[in-house]
């Protein structure tokens, strides 16, 4: 089946060169010029993948996010000429599956779709029975829980995933292309940033205390590391 995209820019001439770009790839390519356009169009398409300029004409880009993530976890990629780190942080905690700075090439842009979709089609990896790491935390892998302090904490899919490849190498150093490779896909191997962001995320979720945090350790300039725990409260289900 052909994978429909809605595009939403209100510039007409980044509308055609992106459209003629994604159907030479075999998407379906629907668009819109404004946020109002984009949640109706949204609505009656329902699109397998949204790519979402910040600056548009009546909401921007921000506010048609947030509408989008009240109702559908379809995935959103956020388009921006904006390359200050805040603005990616902010699309990314509204709800965005990931960003790409303007101007991009015809290749990057097709391979992060497909890199998105193919997450979200694959959905977080499962592992085995329940690990309690000390009497702070404890992870479910069966039920993709995660309790820190008896309190269930949602992770975003993303954020699960790169729990999981941290926790199941513990106490072994992941490089940074390693986890970006496993967890986003090779196309995100060079973008250190956006696993920065997502690290800070989870620790700001998983540890007692962030800023000083003792699960997830910084190697600085080459990855990161979960603390090295023993499995003897692992416990599997059923």
């Amino acid at each position: 089946m052909r994978a429909s995209v809605l595009v939403v820019d209100d510039e007409p001439r980044i509308l055609d060169i992106i459209r003629l770009t994604l159907e030479r790839e075999g998407f379906d390519v629907f668009e819109a010029l404004d946020g109002y356009t984009a949640l109706e169009r949204a609505r009656q398409i329902i699109p397998d993948i949204v790519l979402l300029d910040l600056m548009l004409p009546d909401i921007d880009g921000y506010e048609v996010l947030k509408e989008i993530r009240s109702v559908s976890n379809v995935p959103v990629i956020i388009l921006t000429v904006k390359a200050d780190e805040a603005d990616k942080v902010r699309g990314l905690e509204l709800g965005a599956d990931d960003y790409i700075t303007k101007p991009f090439g015809h290749r990057e842009l097709v391979s992060r779709i497909k890199a998105v979709l193919r997450r979200t089609e694959v959905g977080a990896p499962s592992g085995n029975g329940q690990i309690r790491v000390d009497d702070n935390l404890t992870v479910d892998f069966d039920k993709r829980e995660v309790l820190v302090r008896g309190e269930r904490v949602k992770l975003r899919p993303t954020e699960y995933r790169l729990l999981n490849h941290l926790m199941n190498n513990s106490g072994k150093l992941l490089t940074h292309y390693a986890l970006l490779s496993r967890v986003w896909g090779r196309e995100y191997r060079d973008d250190t940033q956006l696993l920065r962001l997502y690290i800070t995320y989870l620790r700001q979720k998983i540890e007692p205390d962030p800023s000083h945090p003792k699960y997830i350790i910084n190697e600085r300039g080459l990855g990161y590391r979960f603390m090295e725990f023993t499995h003897p409260d692992r416990t599997r289900h059923g």
